[in-house]
């Protein structure tokens, strides 16, 4: 099974969270939590756009990976 790193402030945050009960570190762990989520969602569709075995599941990674990105249709090769 794979492992994830986290910061060590979301880590931080998460215990006061989970242990001392101090509800008012949600929001920033719902944020931290997206962040990482959206990081590892963008590695994932680089690798397969690096690693896909035909043309076309390479090219649909590799805009996935774009858009996801953010960068706009007209600036892509």
């Amino acid at each position: 099974m794979k492992q994830v790193q986290i910061s060590e402030e979301l880590f931080m945050l998460l215990l006061k969270y989970h242990l001392m009960d101090i509800e008012e570190c949600q929001p920033e762990i719902q944020k931290g939590l997206e962040q990482k989520l959206d990081k590892m969602v963008k590695r994932q569709l680089y690798t397969t756009y690096k690693t896909a075995s035909t043309e076309e599941k390479c090219e649909k990674a590799r805009q996935e990976y774009l858009d996801k990105c953010g960068i706009s249709g007209s600036f892509r090769w």
